[in-house]
């Protein structure tokens, strides 16, 4: 008599029988498509991906008992400065199973295949990350989200959220990667020395999107080929800055998209002697801030019909809207961790900038934090909050949206009269830095219930580091304005890493 041993996979149910078919169509296709190598990605605390390349061999037992993974980049903040000590008991975290810096397990998640377009011969999944024991492992992001929309679907609601980014596209002229520009532990290498590859302030000029159609004709490809779902290519306001739209999907989609196109963006211009960065406010000259714009819909679970619908045509947006856009306000100043994690993304946010300084709603106005588009009573009516940076984590993004908007609807938050002069109007003002943003996220009970005190806790710590890191920076050099200015702290720290 023969005794099998179920893997990981089974052991704890973490799979669906139609997660399985999908399984079988991976097979299928690295044998089809000779793919040779796969890289085993996960979404780390700050959105980056960080990933394995596994052989066809070890990415077929993955596939069963998951990747075994090391926690180090739990530990590091965005300069890779080590924020907590492994080797204490709870591995820094007050969790007994960090104790002594282990491995957790990484499940492969089946329906984020893709075959990467660039890399010869090479697949790409992502992965949600569980601890030993099969629970999840509370500091992983997009099992954050998940909880998120599953609550919200519990509720009777589903969620549809659509991309707006901006981003620069620059030329290399000197990568920096002599030894001694290479940086330490908490001290990031020094930024690329880069050309712009377009000029500015021609708002939308057609002939802007030629000189660099080259490199963009390249991603939209690659996009294509990833069946994200792409729909516009703009030239926008500064120079080298561009700005991609994609169309509206759900949630974790939506999520998944961001983590994959940023990927897709930087590797594809590293391999064409560009940087595609995602960084607020880059350190140039007559440079301008880029955000990301998030479109939210919320539908009925039922009827998949759009409860943001005013169904009598008359207010820019429904009750069940207005509360859901109440919850987002009411939360705004603690959520700026979640949709304005860097120290420069607090450089954007300035009256009369097109970027918001206070959390308000308004009928399409670009002045508001939250701006609702579409006529009243449009079967397709949405809203964007235009607060957040390019860099943001994705999954902490949305969750933060679902979260608060969810306790709107359930509190009933009256979110005040729209808008009419966004950058004058009696509201709360959004936090204007990174450490203002952490002190209200300490003060928000909902983000601890829902997120859970150990991922709040962590997140605090972490941006705290960062925090602590830059004010050395700047006391060292005697920077007097640094908050009116990007600083060569933050062109290091986040222009190449983003």
């Amino acid at each position: 008599m023969t005794h099998t041993s179920a893997g990981f996979v089974d052991m704890h149910n973490l799979r669906s029988k139609e997660e399985n078919e999908m399984v079988e169509k991976i097979k299928a296709t690295i044998k089809e498509q000779d793919i040779r190598l796969i890289r085993v990605a996960w979404a780390d605390q700050h959105g980056i991906s960080r990933a394995k390349s596994m052989t066809v061999p070890a990415f077929l037992g993955a596939l069963e008992n998951g990747l075994e993974f090391n926690t180090g980049p739990l530990f590091f903040d965005t300069g890779s400065a080590i924020v907590f000590n492994p080797f204490t008991d709870g591995g820094g975290f007050e969790v007994e199973e960090m104790t002594g810096c282990p491995n957790y397990r990484l499940i492969p998640d089946p329906s984020t295949f893709r075959v990467l377009p660039w890399a010869p011969h090479t697949g790409w999944i992502l992965t949600d990350a569980y601890l030993k024991d099969g629970r999840p492992l509370p500091y992983d992001s997009r099992g954050i989200l998940r909880k998120a929309l599953k609550e919200f679907e519990n509720a009777g609601y589903e969620y549809t959220a659509g991309i707006e980014v901006e981003w620069s596209l620059m030329k290399i002229e000197d990568n920096k990667l002599q030894p001694e520009y290479m940086g330490k532990p908490g001290v990031s290498a020094e930024a690329p020395t880069v050309l712009s590859s377009g000029r500015g302030y021609q708002y939308h000029l057609e002939s802007h999107l030629d000189e660099s159609d080259g490199i963009l004709q390249e991603i939209a490809n690659a996009l294509a080929l990833l069946g994200l779902p792409l729909n516009t290519i703009e030239d926008e306001w500064g120079p080298s800055q561009q700005e991609f739209t994609f169309a509206p999907l759900n949630g974790l989609d939506a999520a998944d998209t961001m983590l994959l196109f940023r990927n897709t963006v930087k590797q594809i211009c590293k391999r064409h002697g560009y940087i595609g960065s995602f960084m607020c406010r880059p350190a140039f000259p007559n440079f301008v801030s880029s955000g990301w714009h998030l479109h939210q819909s919320i539908k009925n679970r039922d009827t998949g019909v759009n409860i943001l619908k005013d169904e009598r045509g008359i207010e820019p947006v429904s009750q069940i809207g207005k509360h859901f856009i109440g919850g987002i306000l009411r939360h705004a100043r603690a959520a700026a961790v979640f949709t304005t994690p860097t120290i420069n993304g607090f450089k954007r946010l300035n009256p009369n900038s097109l970027a918001p300084d206070r959390a308000g709603w308004g009928d399409d106005n670009r002045g508001a934090m939250l701006r609702v588009i579409g006529a009243p009573g449009e079967k397709n009516i949405r809203f964007e909050n235009r607060v957040g940076e390019p860099v943001a984590n994705p999954y902490l993004y949305l969750a933060s949206q679902i979260m608060a908007g969810l306790h709107g609807i359930q509190g009933g938050i009256d979110p005040g009269l729209p808008s009419k002069e966004a950058y004058n109007d009696e509201r709360e003002l959004l936090p204007v830095t990174l450490k203002e943003a952490v002190e209200a996220l300490k003060q928000d009970t909902l983000y601890r219930d829902k997120m859970g005190e150990t991922f709040v806790n962590y997140i605090i710590q972490m941006k705290e580091s960062e925090i602590s890191r830059y004010e050395s920076f700047v006391t060292e050099n005697n920077i007097q304005n640094h908050e009116q200015m990007v600083t060569d702290w933050e062109q290091r720290e986040y222009f190449d890493l983003f």
